[in-house]
C-alpha cells in the first residue's frame, strides 16, 4: 500500500542557504512537500561547511534530503522570469537572504503574492524587516549572544554557546509552523498570505522566563554551569570513577525518596535546612556538600543503581560517541555519493514513515529537467491575422 503523506501536491520553492530556511523546507519534504531549492552557481554554502559524512557536508545532508536543486541567476532577465513562472504556480515561497536582497532583484513577497494570489510566502531573517537592527549580520552565535542566550549559558566562570546552531534550528522550526499555519488558513480562505520569522524573536521567545525574572523579579538567574538556578537538587554530581550524572527532584514526594534510600544516614530528611525547596536553594552550597559526598563513595554503576532504587530522574552526562550507542537514538539510513550513511531519525514519528531519506541533491542536478519543465511560452507571432 502507497504511504500518503499530508503534504503531497505541494510546491514549495525555496532561495535559501546555510541552515534556518533548508531545516524549515526540509521538515516541509519530509510531510510530502516538493521543494525546489534554487541555488546560485556556486551554490549553497553550506555545502561547503565541512566534509564530515563520507565527504559531505553534515550541514547540508542534514537541511536538503528529498529536494530538487536548481542552478540560476535571478538578476538575469531569463533566468529572472523562469523563476517567476515557477513561483506563479507554486503553494510555498520561503526565502533567507539579507533584507532587501531579493525585493532589490524583483522578488518582493508581497509582490509575488499578487502574481499569485494562493502563494504563501515566508520570509526569514536575523533581526526582522525595517528595524534599527534589521541590518545587522546575524550568524547563530551572533543571535546567541544578542539575544542573552549565551549570558545565562556555561559556568560561572564564563560565558558558554549553545552547542549546537540553537537559533538558526529555532528560527527553521518557528517557519515550519508558520508555513503550516498559513495552509490552514489558505484551506479556509482561498488565499495566501506572508509570514515572516526571525533567528532573534525566536532565541527571544526562548528568553522569556529569564527576562520576567529580570524585568518584574529579582534579576535573571546567572550561569550555574549543570545546575538548575530555581530548583535543588538538580544538577551534576560526580561519582568516584569519575562520571558525571545529573540528577532532578522536582516535589517534597520525591526529595524524601532521595534522602531515604541514596542520602540514607545522612539526616538530610529531617535536616530543616532542607525542608522544601526554597530552603534547599538557600542552602544549596551545603546541600551539594552532602550529595558531592554521597557520590564519591560510588562509581557510576552503583550510583545509577541507588538513583533508580529511589526512583530518582537522571540523566547521564553522555559524550556525542556515547550519545552515538544511546538505546533511544533511532536512525534511518541515507544514500550519499561515497555509499550510505546513517542519519538521526525525524523526530516527529508518523504513519508516513519510510524509515530511510531521500537523498540530497547535487549542485544542479535537476537544473535541465526543471528548465524544461516550467520553460516560457513561446510568445505568438501573428502574420496576416493568424496567430502562428
Amino acid at each position: 500500500m502507497s504511504i500518503i503523506k499530508p503534504l503531497q501536491g505541494i510546491t514549495v520553492v525555496s532561495i535559501e542557504q546555510a541552515l534556518a530556511a533548508p531545516l524549515c523546507t526540509c521538515r516541509l519534504a519530509e510531510m510530502g512537500a516538493r521543494v525546489i531549492k534554487v541555488e546560485r552557481a556556486e551554490g549553497d554554502f553550506a555545502r561547503g561547511y565541512d566534509d564530515a559524512a563520507k565527504g559531505n557536508s553534515s550541514y547540508f545532508l542534514w537541511t536538503n534530503r528529498g529536494k530538487e536543486s536548481l542552478v540560476l541567476d535571478f538578476k538575469k532577465t531569463e533566468d529572472a522570469a523562469l523563476l517567476k513562472r515557477i513561483i506563479s504556480s507554486a503553494d510555498v515561497f520561503v526565502q533567507n537572504l539579507a533584507p532587501g536582497a531579493l525585493t532589490r532583484a524583483g522578488f518582493d513577497s508581497a509582490d509575488l503574492r499578487k502574481l499569485n494570489p494562493q502563494l504563501i510566502t515566508c520570509d526569514i531573517s536575523g533581526y526582522g524587516a525595517g528595524g534599527a537592527a534589521s541590518s545587522l549580520k546575524a550568524y547563530d552565535l551572533l543571535v546567541q549572544c544578542e539575544s542573552g542566550l549565551a549570558g545565562i549559558s556555561g559556568s560561572p566562570e564564563g560565558y558558554g554557546r549553545i552547542g549546537v546552531s540553537i537559533c538558526d534550528i529555532g528560527a527553521g522550526m518557528n517557519a515550519a509552523i508558520g508555513v503550516l499555519s498559513a495552509l490552514q488558513l489558505r484551506e479556509k480562505t482561498g488565499t495566501g498570505s506572508g509570514i515572516a520569522v526571525s533567528l532573534f524573536d525566536g532565541a527571544a521567545d526562548w528568553m522569556t522566563i529569564p527576562y520576567l525574572h529580570e524585568t518584574y523579579g529579582k534579576g535573571a538567574p546567572t550561569r550555574q554551569g549543570l545546575r538548575h538556578p530555581s530548583i535543588a537538587p538538580y544538577g551534576a554530581y560526580t561519582t568516584g570513577d569519575q562520571r558525571d550524572i545529573v540528577i532532578s527532584i522536582q516535589n517534597e514526594r520525591e526529595w524524601q525518596q532521595f534522602c531515604e534510600v541514596f542520602l540514607e544516614g545522612t539526616g538530610a530528611s529531617t535536616d530543616l535546612r532542607f525542608a522544601s525547596n526554597t530552603e534547599r536553594v538557600h542552602n544549596r552550597e551545603a546541600l551539594d556538600a552532602l550529595i558531592d559526598a554521597s557520590f564519591a563513595k560510588l562509581n557510576a554503576e552503583q550510583a545509577l543503581q541507588k538513583l533508580s532504587e529511589a526512583n530518582t530522574a537522571y540523566g547521564q552526562v553522555r559524550s556525542v560517541a556515547e550519545m552515538a550507542e544511546h538505546p533511544a537514538l533511532r536512525k534511518w539510513p541515507m544514500d550519499v555519493e561515497s555509499g550510505q550513511v546513517e542519519m538521526v531519525a525525524p523526530p516527529v514519528r508518523a504513519p508516513w514513515d519510510e524509515q530511510r531519506f531521500e537523498k540530497a541533491p547535487l549542485l544542479g542536478e535537476h537544473s535541465d529537467r526543471l528548465r524544461e519543465e516550467f520553460q516560457l511560452p513561446i510568445p505568438s507571432v501573428k502574420q496576416q491575422g493568424v496567430s502562428i
